[in-house]
């Protein structure tokens, strides 16, 4: 079975396409996250203290109430489960 030279044209031009696409993926994400980067740098010098990187104290409270509230939930239900199950 030979590859005729209109085939071989033909792979060569997918394997072309295919490396072309994947070039400008790959470059245009890095160019998006440079963008976004340059964006957030020029927010947070303008607006320093709107932008806040620190966790406040409330809202570390917030989290941890918050996981407590879900730890306790799965434990009840692990409970009742169990509690089904002997029954």
């Amino acid at each position: 079975m030979e590859i005729q030279a209109d085939q071989l044209l033909n792979i060569l031009k997918w394997v072309g396409i295919a490396f072309a696409a994947g070039f400008v993926g790959y470059f245009g994400r890095y160019f998006s996250k440079a963008i976004i980067a340059r964006l957030s740098r020029r927010k947070e010098e303008l607006h320093p203290e709107k932008v806040s990187t620190t966790k406040t104290a409330e809202q570390q409270a917030a989290t941890l109430e918050k996981a407590r509230l879900k730890l306790e939930k799965k434990r009840l239900t692990l409970e009742h489960k169990r509690q089904k199950k002997g029954s």
